[in-house]
């Protein structure tokens, strides 16, 4: 089983930045794909981006292209998410996932995730 804890979110001004980390216990990392999904009130659950098991390749949603980044560091069992240019509508609580997808196309979906995190909140003010 993979434990996940994000770290990271808060309150930002638009234009702003944040980093977000999500800790990976319990498994081997690079034996899971990840992600970051996020979930704002009333909406469901969509995804941000995700990036294979030793990043050779990432996916990305178009509402946050040339915005976020997303990396890996499997040594420190860590996955970040680098967010720039924040917009109110990135407003939401940011999740982190595992899962065993092995294609680009198979990255974005939510259900090729088996474990989350309990998420983070990202706020951003205009």
């Amino acid at each position: 089983q993979v434990r996940l804890l994000e770290s990271g979110g808060g309150e930002v001004q638009a234009g702003g930045s944040l980093r977000l980390s999500c800790a990976a216990s319990g498994r081997t990392l690079s034996d899971y794909s990840m992600a970051w999904f996020r979930q704002a009130p009333g909406k469901e659950r969509e995804f941000v981006e995700g990036i294979s098991r030793v990043g050779e390749f990432t996916v990305f949603a178009d509402s946050v292209k040339g915005r976020f980044t997303i990396d890996r560091d499997n040594v420190k069992n860590m996955v970040y998410l680098q967010m720039n240019a924040l917009k109110p509508e990135d407003t939401a609580v940011y999740y982190c996932a595992a899962g065993l997808a092995s294609t680009p196309g198979r990255l974005s979906s939510l259900d090729n995730y088996d474990y989350w995190g309990q998420g983070t909140q990202v706020t951003v003010s205009s």
